[in-house]
């Protein structure tokens, strides 16, 4: 498509989703890559920095409570992500740093203290992408026979999140004094506990951490179901989400748009990015014989056994050169992932792909959108989405690290900014001024003003 000259007030949001040695499954095996990379600091902590050259809004890594895959398959093991990312945060100056955490397998003070400290730590740079965690297998080591059900989960997040947010507004901004003649470190009246009494949780408070420098750090939510999409108009600032196609997308945009504002708040404070999956060559030609490459190495038996477990059907249900059998589940009937199994079926259905062929397709993105070109050819693309209102930005996710990263930033972040659809310099120090998002207000402090000022005008 030729370029086009974009409105100055809007520009994308770009936002790396950092795996080990990359998305691709494959990605593991080629010479370049190290197979131990996903446990050490110094990899992530280079990649990060590469981001931040590339004045990226944040990274991004995905958690689970379980041992996620079949450890044949790829590197499998993760560091638990708010650890990384306060050593990452000691390495970066700008770019946010956003860690998933569950709402079904945690409690909210313990969390919310967490985040609290990274954002902290990090000079106000923390976000948190709250997942339900589905699969029983995740359930199982918490002493659950099996997960709950996908509305439970979902009722059990809203009110954590709920909880979450006034504990971070137990400190007011001010309540620390550090009077050092008076001998006054901070103001009791200033800090106060929450007494919080719902269905799932019951917590007094305060928080222990002095409210950080985003007031909240920033909320990110990644499920597209119906129950995932009214979380999220309800509180995220930031969505992830995943589409094979324009019209996809473009649906979802206007309906989590038009959620937003039913929910009472400004659709524009609330981000909605895609996931892309960019095989970067100098040229097409090389573009394809990395795809390729990297599609002949992964290994389609490994790969069955994880498609089996996402369909909820026996792996011998799935002959590799069939298309999927014509009895699957509905939606109704998933517990766990709802809109992403829906996602994949569709997928498959539409473009009518044997087994063999939905695997290769799954293997770059797990159901993301791969896009394979020049870096012109990918800057393309994204334009095309951000101008034709299927999204506010995107997740990056590079087949291969740190290659792939390095070739987002070096080749294609240069003609989004020549073409004024992304910032050739940070304008801001917190996750939050790089997403153009205000600070939140106290709920408490704010209450109590208006109450104060309601007594005022009575008299």
């Amino acid at each position: 498509m030729a370029s086009q000259t974009p409105s100055p007030q809007r520009q994308l949001h770009l936002n790396a989703f950092l795996m080990s040695t990359g998305h691709h499954e494959a990605s593991w095996r080629l010479p370049e890559s190290d197979p131990h990379a996903g446990s050490r600091v110094e990899h992530y902590q280079q990649l990060a920095r590469t981001a931040e050259r590339g004045k990226l809004d944040s990274i991004f890594f995905a958690d689970s409570p379980v041992l996620f895959g079949e450890v044949g398959r790829r590197p499998a093991g993760k560091l638990e992500p708010t650890v990384l990312l306060t050593a990452i945060a000691g390495a970066t100056k700008r770019i946010g740093l956003i860690a998933t955490a569950s709402t079904t397998y945690n409690e909210p003070f313990n969390l919310a203290r967490r985040f609290a400290s990274v954002d902290w730590v990090s000079g106000g740079r923390a976000g948190w992408n709250v997942v339900t965690t589905a699969g029983p297998d995740a359930a199982r080591n918490f002493g659950v026979d099996d997960q709950p059900a996908h509305a439970v989960r979902y009722e059990r997040a809203a009110e954590f999140i709920e909880v979450a947010r006034k504990l971070w507004d137990s400190w007011q901004d001010d309540a620390i004094l550090a009077d050092k003649a008076d001998g006054v470190w901070g103001d009791a009246e200033k800090i106060r506990t929450i007494d919080h009494e719902g269905r799932h949780f019951r917590v007094r408070g305060p928080l222990n951490v002095p409210r950080s420098p985003q007031g909240h750090p920033l909320i990110v939510q990644a499920g597209s179901s119906e129950n995932g999409k009214e979380l999220a108009a309800r509180y995220a600032d930031a969505v992830f989400t995943a589409h094979q196609t324009l019209a996809d997308a473009q649906e979802f945009y206007r309906d989590l748009k038009a959620r937003t504002a039913a929910a009472g708040r400004n659709p524009e404070s609330i981000k909605i990015l895609p996931g892309i999956v960019p095989v970067i060559g100098a040229t097409e030609k090389q573009a394809l014989e990395l795809e390729r490459e990297l599609d002949r190495l992964i290994k389609p038996e490994y790969a069955r056994i994880q498609l089996a477990k996402t369909l909820r059907v026996n792996p011998e249900d799935l002959p590799l050169d069939r298309q999927l059998p014509a009895d699957l589940p509905s939606e109704d009937e998933i517990e766990g992932a709802k809109s992403r199994y829906t996602l994949i079926v569709q997928l498959a259905r539409r473009e009518q792909l044997t087994v063999r062929q939905l695997i290769g397709r799954l293997g770059g993105g797990r159901g993301h959108r791969t896009f394979t070109g020049t870096p012109v050819q990918v800057a393309d693309a994204i334009q095309e989405w951000f101008d034709g209102g299927a999204a506010d930005g995107f997740n990056i996710m590079p087949p291969v690290l740190p290659s792939g990263l390095d070739a987002f930033v070096d080749r294609v972040v240069p003609i989004l900014q020549e073409r004024g659809l992304f910032r050739t310099d940070y304008t801001g120090r917190t996750l939050r001024d790089h997403y153009g998002l205000a600070r939140p207000g106290n709920q408490y402090a704010d209450a109590g003003a208006a109450q104060l000022a309601s007594i005022g005008a009575a008299f």
